[in-house]
């Protein structure tokens, strides 16, 4: 069973940091390009960033870049999003995916999907 578990969600002030981790389990991932999505409160799911599967090309929406840093780990089956300089509308629930295809910024671009992480930031 494919299964991708979001983690490292919480409520922290402006400014602060935060890391998302994504462990994807129940086959090989990496081969698969993992993105990460996040889905504000009354608002549909938007891209945020992804990284290729050998993690030499990341892509970001633009009010992330400079911010956020997406990473996979050794055994390419993990990510992670590490989140600087935190706004407050950053807040959202955050989303783990992956794609056998490219660097999508589409959500119907993406296979597998996590449950999703709360990340809250107040002002």
């Amino acid at each position: 069973q494919v299964q991708l578990v979001e983690s490292g969600g919480g409520l922290v002030q402006a400014g602060g940091s935060l890391r998302l981790s994504c462990a994807a389990s129940g086959r090989t991932f990496s081969n698969y390009v993992m993105g990460w999505f996040r889905q504000p409160p009354g608002k549909e799911r938007e891209f945020v960033a992804a990284i290729t599967s050998s993690g030499g090309s990341t892509h970001y929406t633009d009010s992330v870049k400079d911010r956020f840093t997406i990473s996979r780990g050794d055994a390419k089956n993990t990510v992670y999003l590490q989140m600087n300089s935190l706004k407050p509308e950053d807040t959202a629930v955050y989303y783990c995916a992956a794609t056998p295809l490219g660097l999508g910024t589409s959500p119907t671009f993406y296979n597998y999907w996590g449950q999703g992480t709360q990340v809250t930031v107040s002002s």
